[in-house]
This record gives structure tokens, C-alpha cells and sequence, in this order.
């Protein structure tokens, strides 16, 4: 999650924009969520376009930006979005 400081309004959104144009032009798979954006992908390039989107902001004017990063990695089987959700509901049929 890329989040500005210190600028002024409550809103978010044109900033949260900004970062995700950034995200496009990397053609990693994502999925915008009303409370962050999840990224899937190889984890190198993923680290290299977060900071582009860290950056980005400071390049808009931000003086302060917060980034943080989660990462799931698993090595015995991949690891999907749609997987991981698939799973959750195959369960609650249970």
C-alpha cells in the first residue's frame, strides 16, 4: 500500500490513481480492492514496481510516503488470487 502524507484533503483517490498507472504499464496481474490492491507476480519484479510507485508521488509533490508491502510466497504449489479465494469458498460448502 502506497500512501501519501501531509496533503492537505482526506481523499485519496487521484493519488491512488497515480500509483496504479504506474502498475499498469508493468503488465504484473493485480486486482484493486477498496482498501488496497493486490499484486501477483514474480516477486523481483514486483519489489521493482513498488518502488516506481513509492517514487511516484514524491515526483507529484507528495513530501511524505508510506509504502508498505506483504508478501504470501509459497514454493511447494503456486499461488494464485483467484486460487486462494477458491479454496475459502470450497470450504464454506463444508
Amino acid at each position: 500500500m502506497v500512501t501519501p502524507l501531509g496533503t492537505g484533503s482526506p481523499s485519496l483517490s487521484a493519488y491512488v490513481a497515480k500509483v496504479h498507472k504506474v502498475l499498469e504499464k508493468s503488465g504484473l496481474k493485480y486486482q484493486l480492492t477498496p482498501m488496497s490492491t493486490i499484486v501477483e507476480g514474480d516477486v523481483d519484479e514486483i519489489l521493482k514496481v513498488a518502488k516506481e510507485m513509492h517514487e511516484i508521488l514524491f515526483k507529484e509533490g507528495v513530501k511524505r510516503v508510506v509504502t508498505s508491502i506483504r508478501i504470501d510466497e509459497r514454493r511447494d504449489k503456486e499461488l494464485t488470487m483467484e486460487g486462494k479465494v477458491k479454496a475459502v469458498i470450497e470450504k464454506l460448502k463444508e
